[in-house]
């Protein structure tokens, strides 16, 4: 007669031996029932989530076979539970960085609850009565180990897609430091994903005296605050913001101030798009290089406030911009404004001498200098004005002289380069 241990013993076997059975009978039933259960969640999902159905083939596509590997996986566990569950993350392996673009986290949980829901909604089908508590309660296990899985690779993914970006927002600041072409420019300013429209300024100035990396996040979170987009990097001493579609540049120029060093915070010329910011760039560096000839340059200030310092410096840029915006107008015509705004700045401003010389009378010259003022916009009998006018005037004549043109076509260092 066997004694009581051996009895127990004996009990406890039967009881694992049933216990397996059971478990590998719910097994083949679930594998059984895996296409079933497939085509319900692809029905639940239509009818629950209005982003599946606004999705692109493609990326529908993803998901489907995301949710199918949830399905197939736990089926897989399930016929044997002492497997660790790393399979879950394998889930995730096939396509996890065109999944984490196209569907967010939030989406990916509330696709997981759909799986979950309706495993458990044929739990009745899938075990038997006896089985049953077994299934719902691995099914709950399962659902929170993989929903840990999903975060930790959307986790992941963004840590990776924060590295890339910072490299890519790198090679943009590098390529507006070399000043290459729209082209050039245009090709990386599309991988680095800038999402304004609007039109762009960069702002230069000299570095901040404090941590690079801790600086630079704390200046891109306040220039968000004042731009639909903003990417910004140090290059030697300096640092560039460059800021897409700002209200007002000169508000957010001066609130950005404080972030730079000491000496001038200049702002460059307003342009059409990323692709062309070498230009604004360029035009803001060659107005940094060359502030210190201005007495009391404000900060900030604008590049084009600048244009006599930088066309003496050899930016010819702004020696086309002097001509163009100041000299040409005043040609025109007759060329008597002309005439008349540069005898009055030979004779020092003196309304008298340069009615004499030009035989009219003094009211003529006011009434000219006027005229000059609502065309060009400065009033030349303003001082830093008139010297504006001077040097357009310099430029402008041996622009005709033929005397600009070899020199416009000589190679000139880039303001950004050493």
């Amino acid at each position: 007669m066997p004694s009581p241990v051996d009895a127990h013993s004996s009990t406890v076997s039967d009881a694992r031996t049933a216990a397996t059975r059971g478990r590998l009978e719910t097994s083949r039933r679930l594998k059984a029932g895996q296409a079933m259960l497939s085509k319900l969640t692809l029905q639940r999902l239509e009818a629950q989530l209005p982003w599946f159905r606004m999705m692109s083939s493609a990326d529908r596509g993803w998901v489907v076979v995301l949710a199918d590997s949830g399905i197939s996986s736990f089926i897989d566990w399930y016929r044997d539970p002492q497997t660790p569950l790393r399979v879950v993350g394998d889930i995730f392996k096939s396509a996890p960085r065109d999944l984490v673009r196209s569907v967010s986290l939030q989406q990916t949980l509330q696709l997981l609850r759909v799986v979950v829901q309706v495993v458990e909604e044929r739990v009745g089908e899938l075990a038997r009565p006896a089985e049953q508590p077994e299934l719902r309660e691995a099914v709950l296990i399962y659902s929170r180990e993989i929903a840990f899985a999903a975060a930790d690779v959307y986790a992941r993914a963004a840590e990776a897609r924060g590295s890339w970006d910072a490299r890519l927002e790198a090679m943009v600041i590098d390529a507006l430091v070399r000043g290459d072409s729209v082209d050039e420019l245009a090709s990386r300013t599309a991988a680095f994903g800038w999402r304004s429209e609007g039109t762009v300024h960069v702002l230069v100035g000299l570095a901040p005296r404090r941590s690079a990396h801790k600086s630079i996040d704390e200046i891109r979170r306040s220039a968000q605050k004042w731009a639909e987009d903003a990417l910004l990097g140090v290059h030697d001493d300096r640092l560039l913001i460059v800021l897409g579609g700002v209200q007002d540049i000169d508000q957010a120029a001066a609130a950005l101030c404080h972030y730079f060093g000491p000496a001038e915070v200049v702002i460059g010329p307003q342009v059409s798009s990323l692709a062309e910011a070498g230009t604004s760039a360029s035009a803001a560096v060659w107005a940094l290089r060359t502030a210190a000839a201005r007495p009391a340059t404000p900060r900030p200030v604008h590049a084009g406030d600048l244009l006599p310092e930088r066309a003496i410096a050899g930016d010819r840029s702004a020696v086309r911009e002097l001509v163009t915006r100041f000299y040409e107008p005043l040609g025109a015509g007759s060329g008597q404004l002309l005439d008349t705004v540069a005898a009055y700045l030979e004779f020092g401003g003196s309304l008298e001498a340069t009615a004499k010389a030009l035989h009219v009378h003094p009211n003529t010259v006011r009434y000219r200098l006027r005229k000059i003022t609502g065309l060009i916009g400065l009033d030349p009998t303003e001082a830093r004005a008139g010297f504006v006018v001077r040097i357009a005037l310099v430029y402008g004549r041996l622009s005709e002289a033929g005397q600009l043109s070899g020199a416009d076509k000589s190679p000139v260092a880039h303001p950004l380069l050493p």
